[in-house]
C-alpha cells in the first residue's frame, strides 16, 4: 500500500465524461489499496469565465475579492468529483484549500505556501477516504481567501505530497509525459522516460507548460518523486528526479522550449556610470517584477543602453514604473516590444559538451531565424525571436538535435 498524491488539470475535469474518466482512475488505485489524495483545477475555461463575470461587475476589483470569486472554480470540481465518486460506491470526501490546511501569506493572487497543517487530511485517510483537495487556493493566518498564482494547482500537489512524505506525486495532464518539445507545435517530438529536476525547472521556466516551475522547486528542495503522466491514456509517463540513466549517451540536450508570453523593453541613452544596472533592477524588484533576459551594451561615448525581457501581463507595469522615475534613472528613451518569443534548449548534458550552441544558431541560421537577444547557463541557451518566428525556429532546433 502506498500514499499517492494525485494532480489532474482543467482539462482532465471539464466536462462530465472526463469527470467518469478521472474518477476511474482514482478508483483504480483505491481499491489497489493505495491511500489516495487528489488535487483538482478548476474545469477547463471556468477560471476565464469568472475573471470575464468580474470584468463586467468592476474592471479593477482588488484582489482579495477576485480571490474569494477564483477559488470558486477548484471548488466546483471537488464537489462533481466528490458526487461521481460517491456514484461509485467509494467513500470520498471534498476539502476546500483552507479546510486541508494550506496556509499561505497575504500576497493575493500570487500567494506561497508558508505551511500545510495535515491533521484533517490524514485524519480523512485514516477512514480509509479517499481525499479531494481545491488546488490552487489556501488561506491566511487572517482567515482570508489566497490564490497562489499560476501553476498554483501543481504547486498545491507538490506541496501536498512534501507534506504528508507520500511515496508518489503524480501529475496528469492532456499529454503523455514530458517530451523533447511541444508535440502539438513538433511532430516528432519523442517522450522522456525520466529528467532531472534540474532540467524540468529549466523547460518548466522557459516556457514548458506541462508542469510549473515553482512545483518543480518545491519537489526538488524536498525530494519528491514526480511523474508527469496522461489522464486520456493509460500508459507510463516521464519520472522527474534528481539523476537520471540517459539510454543515450551522445544526448547532450533533454528538450527546446517556447515562451511566448514575453516582452522587451530596451532604455535608451542610459548614464555610463558605477551602479546604474542596480538603479534600473531596483526599480522593478520595488514593483514585483520578475526580470529575466538582460542584454548591457558597451558604452559608447557617456552613455549605454539596457534591454531585458519581462513577462508580457508586467509589461505596463514595469514600463510605467521605469517612466516614472526618467530623471533619476537618466535614461533619453522606454522602447518596449510585445512580438517577441523566447526559444530555448536545456540539457545537462552541455555542460560537458562544445559546439551545442553554435549548432543551435546554425539551425536558427538555416532556418533565416533572427536573433535578437541570447542568454545562457550551464545547462540551457535561450534566445529571443520574433513572435512569427518562433515555431519555426523551435521546429528547427528539434530537427537538429533530435531528428537526424
Amino acid at each position: 500500500m502506498a500514499l499517492i498524491v494525485k494532480k489532474f488539470g482543467g482539462s482532465s475535469v471539464a466536462d462530465a465524461e472526463r469527470i467518469k474518466r478521472v474518477a476511474g482512475i482514482i478508483a483504480d488505485s483505491y481499491v489497489e489499496g493505495d491511500d489516495v489524495v487528489v488535487v483538482l483545477s478548476a474545469q477547463g475555461d471556468t477560471t476565464d469565465d469568472l475573471i470575464e463575470k468580474a470584468a463586467e461587475i468592476n474592471s479593477h476589483p482588488s484582489k482579495r475579492e477576485m480571490d474569494m470569486l477564483l477559488a470558486c472554480g477548484e471548488q466546483m470540481s471537488i464537489s462533481l468529483m466528490a458526487m461521481c465518486l460517491e456514484k461509485m460506491g467509494l467513500p470520498v470526501v471534498s476539502l476546500t484549500g483552507w479546510q486541508a490546511g494550506m496556509l499561505t501569506n497575504s500576497d493575493h493572487g500570487n500567494a506561497k505556501i508558508k505551511r500545510i497543517d495535515t491533521t484533517r487530511i490524514r485524519n480523512e485517510l485514516d477512514k480509509r477516504r479517499i481525499v479531494l483537495v481545491a488546488g490552487f487556493q489556501g488561506i491566511t493566518r487572517y482567515g482570508d481567501v489566497t490564490t497562489l498564482g499560476r501553476g498554483g494547482s501543481d504547486t498545491s500537489a507538490v506541496a501536498i505530497a512534501a507534506a504528508l512524505h507520500a511515496d508518489l506525486c503524480q501529475i496528469y495532464t492532456d499529454v503523455e509525459g514530458v517530451y523533447t518539445s511541444d508535440p502539438r507545435k513538433v511532430p516528432n517530438a519523442q517522450k522522456l522516460d525520466e529528467i532531472t529536476y534540474d532540467e524540468m525547472l529549466e523547460l518548466a521556466s522557459l516556457g514548458a507548460q506541462v508542469l510549473h516551475n515553482r512545483s518543480v522547486e518545491m519537489a526538488k528542495r524536498y525530494s519528491v518523486d514526480l511523474e508527469v503522466l496522461s489522464s486520456f491514456v493509460r500508459k507510463p509517463g516521464t519520472k522527474v528526479k534528481e539523476v537520471v540513466k540517459h539510454k543515450m549517451e551522445d544526448r547532450k540536450i533533454s528538450g527546446v522550449a517556447k515562451d511566448s508570453s514575453i516582452a522587451r523593453i530596451a532604455l535608451i541613452g542610459l548614464k555610463d556610470e558605477p551602479g546604474i544596472a542596480f538603479k534600473v533592477f531596483r526599480v522593478m524588484s520595488a514593483a514585483k517584477i520578475n526580470v529575466d533576459i538582460i542584454l548591457q551594451s558597451v558604452g559608447i561615448g557617456e552613455t549605454q543602453n539596457i534591454s531585458f525581457t519581462v513577462h508580457e501581463d508586467d509589461l505596463e507595469a514595469a514600463q510605467q514604473a521605469l517612466l516614472d522615475r526618467q530623471e533619476s534613472l537618466g535614461f533619453k528613451e522606454c522602447t518596449v516590444a510585445s512580438d517577441v518569443a523566447k526559444v530555448s534548449i536545456v540539457g545537462a548534458g552541455m555542460m560537458s559538451a562544445p559546439g551545442i550552441a553554435a549548432d543551435m544558431f546554425e539551425a536558427l541560421y538555416d532556418a533565416k531565424v533572427n536573433i535578437r537577444m541570447i542568454s545562457t547557463s550551464e545547462i540551457k541557451i535561450s534566445v529571443i525571436v520574433n513572435k512569427d518566428d518562433a515555431d519555426r525556429a523551435v521546429q528547427a532546433i528539434h530537427k537538429k538535435f533530435f531528428e537526424l
